[in-house]
Protein backbone atom coordinates (compact mmCIF):
# COMPACT_ATOMS: atom_id res chain seq x y z
CA UNK A 1 0.00 0.00 0.00
CA UNK A 2 1.10 3.26 -1.09
CA UNK A 3 0.68 6.84 -0.01
CA UNK A 4 2.13 9.44 -2.14
CA UNK A 5 5.02 7.19 -3.10
CA UNK A 6 5.82 6.20 -0.01
CA UNK A 7 5.36 2.23 1.15
CA UNK A 8 3.30 2.46 4.19
CA UNK A 9 3.81 -0.87 5.48
CA UNK A 10 7.73 -0.16 5.13
CA UNK A 11 7.12 2.85 7.30
CA UNK A 12 5.54 0.90 9.95
CA UNK A 13 7.47 -1.79 9.84
CA UNK A 14 10.46 0.51 10.16
CA UNK A 15 8.97 2.45 13.41
CA UNK A 16 8.66 -1.37 14.96
CA UNK A 17 12.02 -1.90 14.55
CA UNK A 18 12.61 1.73 15.94
CA UNK A 19 10.91 0.83 18.83
CA UNK A 20 12.22 -2.75 19.28
CA UNK A 21 15.40 -1.38 18.68
CA UNK A 22 15.18 1.14 21.94
CA UNK A 23 13.46 -1.59 23.73
CA UNK A 24 16.36 -3.83 23.92
CA UNK A 25 18.40 -0.52 24.44
CA UNK A 26 16.89 1.05 27.19
CA UNK A 27 14.34 -1.81 28.75
CA UNK A 28 17.12 -4.55 28.45
CA UNK A 29 20.59 -3.54 27.85
CA UNK A 30 20.46 -0.53 30.25
CA UNK A 31 19.13 -1.15 33.79
CA UNK A 32 17.10 1.38 35.58
CA UNK A 33 19.70 2.50 37.74
CA UNK A 34 21.95 3.29 35.01
CA UNK A 35 19.76 5.03 32.76
CA UNK A 36 18.84 7.41 35.85
CA UNK A 37 22.47 7.94 36.49
CA UNK A 38 22.86 8.92 32.50
CA UNK A 39 19.76 11.50 32.47
CA UNK A 40 19.64 12.83 35.80
CA UNK A 41 15.84 11.24 36.38
CA UNK A 42 14.80 10.33 40.13
CA UNK A 43 12.69 7.08 40.73
CA UNK A 44 10.01 9.78 41.93
CA UNK A 45 10.36 11.73 37.98
CA UNK A 46 9.64 7.81 36.19
CA UNK A 47 6.45 7.35 38.30
CA UNK A 48 3.52 7.25 36.42
CA UNK A 49 5.42 6.81 33.48
CA UNK A 50 3.76 3.40 32.48
CA UNK A 51 0.16 5.51 31.60
CA UNK A 52 3.04 6.70 28.93
CA UNK A 53 4.31 4.20 27.47
CA UNK A 54 1.54 3.83 24.69
CA UNK A 55 2.57 6.87 23.59
CA UNK A 56 6.51 5.65 23.06
CA UNK A 57 5.44 4.15 19.59
CA UNK A 58 4.60 8.36 17.97
CA UNK A 59 8.35 9.24 18.32
CA UNK A 60 9.73 5.80 16.21
CA UNK A 61 6.80 6.28 13.65
CA UNK A 62 7.23 10.39 12.88
CA UNK A 63 10.89 9.00 12.32
CA UNK A 64 10.22 6.48 9.96
CA UNK A 65 7.95 8.97 8.26
CA UNK A 66 10.97 11.34 8.49
CA UNK A 67 13.23 9.05 7.44
CA UNK A 68 10.99 7.87 4.27
CA UNK A 69 10.29 11.41 3.17
CA UNK A 70 14.62 11.45 2.73
CA UNK A 71 15.08 8.39 1.24
CA UNK A 72 12.35 9.14 -1.21
CA UNK A 73 13.98 13.48 -1.76
CA UNK A 74 17.34 11.29 -1.91
CA UNK A 75 16.25 9.31 -5.10
CA UNK A 76 18.79 6.55 -4.10
CA UNK A 77 16.95 2.96 -4.09
CA UNK A 78 18.53 0.18 -2.46
CA UNK A 79 18.91 -0.59 1.27
CA UNK A 80 22.80 0.57 1.42
CA UNK A 81 20.99 4.32 0.00
CA UNK A 82 18.42 3.90 2.73
CA UNK A 83 20.72 2.62 5.39
CA UNK A 84 23.16 5.60 4.33
CA UNK A 85 19.95 8.27 4.64
CA UNK A 86 19.65 6.73 7.83
CA UNK A 87 23.10 7.07 9.58
CA UNK A 88 22.93 11.15 7.99
CA UNK A 89 19.27 11.40 9.41
CA UNK A 90 20.61 9.93 12.93
CA UNK A 91 23.46 12.50 13.12
CA UNK A 92 22.03 15.12 12.31
CA UNK A 93 19.06 15.21 13.78
CA UNK A 94 18.17 12.31 16.08
CA UNK A 95 21.26 12.83 17.92
CA UNK A 96 21.31 16.37 16.97
CA UNK A 97 18.69 16.95 18.82
CA UNK A 98 19.24 14.58 22.09
CA UNK A 99 21.92 16.46 22.45
CA UNK A 100 19.93 19.23 24.37
CA UNK A 101 19.24 17.26 27.56
CA UNK A 102 23.71 17.09 27.75
CA UNK A 103 23.88 20.75 26.96
CA UNK A 104 20.84 22.20 28.68
CA UNK A 105 19.77 19.86 31.06
CA UNK A 106 20.90 16.87 33.52
CA UNK A 107 22.39 13.97 30.79
CA UNK A 108 25.69 13.00 31.87
CA UNK A 109 28.25 12.76 29.80
CA UNK A 110 28.62 9.12 29.71
CA UNK A 111 24.94 9.20 27.99
CA UNK A 112 25.96 10.86 24.86
CA UNK A 113 27.97 7.63 23.25
CA UNK A 114 24.98 5.55 24.49
CA UNK A 115 22.25 7.85 23.03
CA UNK A 116 24.12 8.40 19.48
CA UNK A 117 24.65 4.34 19.08
CA UNK A 118 20.83 4.34 19.71
CA UNK A 119 19.92 6.71 16.84
CA UNK A 120 23.00 5.09 14.49
CA UNK A 121 21.27 1.36 15.39
CA UNK A 122 17.58 2.56 15.46
CA UNK A 123 17.47 4.60 12.59
CA UNK A 124 20.39 3.18 10.07
CA UNK A 125 17.75 -0.47 10.22
CA UNK A 126 14.84 1.57 9.79
CA UNK A 127 16.65 3.48 6.49
CA UNK A 128 17.95 0.20 5.49
CA UNK A 129 14.28 -1.31 5.17
CA UNK A 130 12.83 2.09 4.04
CA UNK A 131 15.43 1.92 0.94
CA UNK A 132 14.77 -1.57 0.42
CA UNK A 133 11.00 -1.52 -0.03
CA UNK A 134 11.23 1.81 -1.86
Amino acid sequence: MRFNGHNVLAIIVAALVIYAIEFVIFGVAISADQYMAFTGVTPEQLEGGAARMPLGVIPPLLAAIGLSLAIKWRDKPGWMAGLVAGLIMAVLFGFGVGLYGYIYGSHAEAYLPVNLAHFLIAWGAAGAILGAWR
